[in-house]
């Protein structure tokens, strides 16, 4: 009996040590597709197939993510001919250093973040908001940076993109670090919107899927939200069979970890992401360039 125990823990012990490896050597270097498609109730059928090529939380120079990554990324995003393409936030990653925030130095310095990513393509253009580690280390460089290299940074703002007379329009929100009240969020992003209110379809690209309540319901920021594209949660970053995703960093848990979740006030879709933080380990949660294709549902829920 006691050689069995000791051949089932040696067994384990084996095993656990090849998760452990797989998930800080392998993993994090993969780079999937997900493709997926949605379908919104009353989406403008103008825009029937638009094709949206979402990348979220990069950190560049974490585990896995070096400037050869970066040119993957790009290559495989470009090879979907996309319409659109979204960036969610959280490029950077900053070292373990004692300094407050704003003074860790990178892990990859922004010049070389920009570089590589500047030959993404889309129909439409590239349109980029930030993350919560961006925010920390400076929302100004990184807006410069990426506005050097082409990109359409909407932080607080709002773009616009036509087709045969129609509208849609592309809400960019700030990260939620940047929420005083949840009244006062909502009324910001109501009277940017007012404007164009009634004019075309809204998709809202937030980094955090934890905003989603806070811009619809009594607080919706306008009557025409369709989709809202997030990122964030990184699915989890590590799923253990039965045990599920340990830690999700939501306010709500499990809710808002991954995928496509349907809501009767907004559709919203949470990408797993591509780098890593906190820890360098990913575990069946692959990074991912998530392939939405937007259609209308013709179906009542």
């Amino acid at each position: 009996m006691k050689r069995k125990i000791i051949t089932i823990a040696s067994g384990l012990t084996v095993a656990g040590a090849l998760c452990v490896a797989y998930g800080y050597f392998i993993e994090p270097s993969r780079l999937i597709a997900n493709s997926q498609t949605i379908r919104i109730r009353d989406w403008n059928p103008a825009f029937d197939g638009l094709k949206i090529v979402a990348i979220s939380d990069i950190h560049a120079g974490s585990n896995g993510i070096d400037e050869a990554k970066l040119r993957q990324i790009v290559l495989t995003a470009n090879e979907q001919n996309p319409d659109l393409i979204v960036l969610l936030g959280d490029y950077v990653s900053q070292r373990n250093e004692f300094n407050p925030r704003r003074d860790r130095r990178l892990k990859m310095d922004l010049s070389i973040i920009a570089g590589n990513l500047s030959e993404l393509r889309a129909k439409y253009g590239v349109f980029a908001i930030l993350g919560n580690h961006d925010d920390w280390y400076g929302t100004a460089a990184i807006t410069a940076e990426f506005e050097h290299v082409g990109f359409n940074v909407i932080n607080g703002q709002v773009a616009l993109i036509e087709k045969g007379g129609h509208r849609l329009r592309i809400a960019g929100l700030k990260d939620q670090l940047n929420i005083k009240s949840w009244q006062s969020y909502s009324d910001e992003y109501k009277r940017l919107l007012a404007p164009t209110e009634g004019t075309g379809d809204v998709l809202v690209l937030q980094h955090s899927p934890d905003v989603m309540p806070i811009i619809t319901g009594k607080l919706a920021i306008s009557n025409d939200l369709k989709l809202m594209i997030s990122g964030h949660t990184h699915g989890g970053q590590v799923w253990l069979p039965i045990l599920g995703s340990l830690i999700v960093p939501s306010e709500y848990g499990q809710k808002f970890k991954a995928g496509l979740i349907r809501d009767s006030r907004l559709d919203l879709f949470v990408t797993t992401g591509i780098g890593t933080s906190t820890l360098p380990f990913r575990f069946l949660v692959p990074p991912e360039i998530a392939v939405l294709t937007i259609i209308a549902e013709t179906s009542v829920r």
